[in-house]
């Protein structure tokens, strides 16, 4: 059973400043809830009960937000305004929430290092803030049921343009399922002439406790950094590696217009917003 999940946000969030000069990145809202409480939430469905975020400096306002606060739910529930007092419960109430200080930003592969303490001799999720998979099954539990079947660590794919494959680790390999595929091949933002493939390694991944050895022997690769994929690659050599081309929709919101395509996308299914973000997209489509 996989219980606990590994969410790395120590970034610096650079790409979103200056609004991310006080405020962390992974809590900037989609319409009115922070990212990273989507990406929580995704765990949460799919039978997490244990998150472990790891964090850098400035970071602490992310443990704020998943934690209670008594004194505005109490005076929400004097204004009569129950629904948002409620809502406020549902983030502190999701699961339990621990954090892991990254000293220094050496990488994602060091950053999932990071939580070797706290996860023990098992399987584990790890979910990068910055994706976000609206799907009517969570993207981690169809991940989790791929591994519960083949008994292999999985990392989530989707096939991209050719010209954004050198923004992503690439994988190839051969069908072996139902959008599983066995894979021989992982390479940390190739160029599109090296590529296997345009299979890119989108932030899901579902990793057995021996990554744990990969990772500490991993010597740092492009920018200087311990790469995830590359301690991957080499785990998937000894032990086996399935992709697994999840069904959803992936948006980036750690890009300017990802994440105003996911802002538009959520607010289309609220229904207090939807009636109006529509007509107001007709009208700036008819001004042309």
């Amino acid at each position: 059973m996989i219980k606990k999940a590994v969410i790395p946000a120590a970034g610096l969030g650079t790409r979103f400043l200056p609004a991310t000069k006080a405020v962390p990145k992974e809590l900037l809202p989609i319409v009115d809830t922070p990212t990273i409480q989507y990406i929580v939430k995704e765990a949460v469905d799919s039978g997490i009960e244990d998150v472990i975020f790891i964090t850098g400096r400035g970071k602490n306002a992310i443990l704020d937000h998943f934690d209670s606060y008594p004194e505005l739910e109490e005076k929400l529930e004097r204004e009569g305004k129950h629904d948002l007092a409620e809502t406020l419960r549902e983030a502190s109430r999701m699961c339990k929430v621990v954090s892991v200080r990254q000293p220094e930003p050496k990488g994602l592969g060091h950053a999932v290092l990071c939580a070797k303490d706290l996860i023990g001799d098992e399987p584990f999720l790890v979910l990068l803030g910055d994706d976000l998979v609206d799907s009517a099954v969570p993207c981690s539990k169809q991940m989790i049921e791929v591994f519960n079947q083949t008994g292999k660590s999985v990392v989530a794919l989707m096939r991209v343009p050719d010209e954004d494959v050198p923004k992503f680790g690439i994988c190839g390999g051969h069908p072996a399922g139902d959008r599983i595929i066995n894979l021989d091949v992982m390479v940390e933002k190739p160029s599109l002439s090296e590529a296997p493939s345009n299979l890119a390694i989108v932030g899901r991944y579902i990793l057995k406790p021996s990554i744990f050895k990969y990772l500490e022997e991993q010597k740092p690769g492009k920018g200087g950094e311990i790469q995830l994929t590359d301690a991957l690659a080499r785990m998937m050599k000894v032990e086996g590696f399935v992709g697994y081309e999840f069904e959803g929709q992936r948006y980036d919101a750690g890009d300017k217009f990802g994440f105003l395509q996911a802002g538009i996308a959520y607010g289309l299914k609220r229904r207090d917003i939807a009636p109006k973000l529509k007509a107001y997209m007709k009208e700036l489509v008819s001004r042309g």
